[in-house]
């Protein structure tokens, strides 16, 4: 199955969608304008999946920020998961959030909330500044 890796910008997040390597990732900020166009391609990718997937996947996220908008995207490819999960696929979710964002945190909780997949939450803590 084809990878899908995009390279993160200003306004949208690095993905890595690989089936060989199991690398599934979506990291940074999430503020596209034009979410269809973005998230539409990742959400078929796993609709598409559903038969290829044989092993343990951990589907890491790693978002800094998403707007409203983005976060609708995130919850449909997290319902995809949790179709992928009912069709036999062994999927964990990994959400990481920064110590100093409650927020964030709170999100990935309601997310899990919403689907039916495990999650797991890791704190990132913030490098301290070298002077």
């Amino acid at each position: 199955m084809e990878i899908i890796r995009i390279e993160s910008t200003d306004v949208s997040p690095e993905v890595i969608f690989d089936i060989e390597k199991n690398n599934f990732s979506i990291r940074g900020k999430s503020v596209v304008t034009e979410v269809d166009s973005f998230y539409s391609p990742l959400i078929e990718w796993l609709e598409n999946a559903q038969h290829k997937i044989d092993n343990r996947i951990d589907f890491v996220f790693d978002l800094e920020y998403f707007n409203i908008f983005s976060s609708k995207r995130i919850l449909f490819i997290l319902y995809k998961l949790s179709d992928l999960k009912e069709s036999g696929a062994d999927i964990n979710v990994i959400w990481h959030f920064s110590m100093e964002d409650d927020d964030m945190k709170e999100v990935g909780e309601d997310f899990a909330c919403m689907v039916n997949l495990p999650f797991e939450f890791i704190s990132n803590t913030m490098e301290p500044e070298l002077i």
